[in-house]
């Protein structure tokens, strides 16, 4: 994304028409962690310093990532994995602004937690279904319960923003799926036609039609969202 800002003229101060299409910003709350195998009393000293108190600080995004939750180990009766579904709204919590998670860097351990300022045009959604080990890399095959229209998020702004982003409902247009293993698994894409209102299927060569229904049940990997720019626009999804 950065690469392709630049190729189309944008520098860190000049947007380009991909930042404009796809740029937000979000305020990020950081809170330095004493080291957890420090005492007790020299953890709550170093709590009363000013390094270790929370920051705020304002920063721009193209996409938003969505951490999982951990798949879980334990198999059915018929010996096969145990596939987990969780709703979107449990993963988007991590952008109300009280949901906060630990972030070890070379720097310490931090504490942090994320609501949004500005929301995009078109809102791209990473969800982080690939972690990496000094070994392997694992897949996390959770499904994500996602609706594909009436996405409304406002619950993720600011006090402020919620008064002046006047339109904050999105609907799916586009859905990156991987399935398979990490190493060797293949990519599939699903896109809305908006001069008829159906999705279709992309799988290289091969363009298939697909049930809105089928759409929520696959492993999505990327998803781009549209604004809607008025409470009446509403996007033509058949079968929905």
């Amino acid at each position: 994304m950065n690469a392709l800002h630049s190729a189309l003229g944008g520098t860190k101060k000049k947007p380009s028409s991909l930042t404009k299409v796809f740029q937000g910003s979000m305020r990020i709350f950081s809170k330095k962690l004493p080291h957890p195998d420090l005492p007790p009393e020299e953890k709550e000293a170093l709590l009363l310093k000013e390094e270790y108190q929370e920051e705020m600080s304002e920063s721009t995004f193209l996409f938003l990532t969505l951490d999982l939750p951990t798949a879980p180990l334990y198999k059915d009766e018929k010996e096969q994995l145990i596939i987990p579904q969780v709703p979107p709204f449990n993963i988007l919590a991590k952008f109300n602004g009280n949901t906060e998670k630990e972030y070890k860097t070379y720097k310490g351990n931090f504490l942090k937690r994320f609501q949004l300022l500005k929301l995009p045009p078109y809102l791209i959604l990473c969800i982080k279904r690939f972690t990496k080990n000094n070994f392997f890399v694992e897949k996390n095959p959770t499904i994500v319960n996602f609706p594909i229209t009436n996405v409304d998020l406002c619950e993720y702004l600011t006090e402020e923003a919620q008064v002046t982003e006047k339109n904050t409902t999105y609907d799916l247009v586009a859905n990156v799926v991987h399935d398979g293993k990490p190493t060797d698994g293949a990519y599939r894409i699903h896109v809305l036609h908006h001069g008829t209102g159906k999705w279709y299927e992309l799988q290289d060569l091969q363009v298939t039609y697909i049930l809105p229904q089928m759409i929520t049940l696959s492993e999505a990997y990327i998803q781009i969202w549209k604004r809607r720019e008025n409470k009446d626009d509403k996007t033509n999804h058949t079968g929905v």
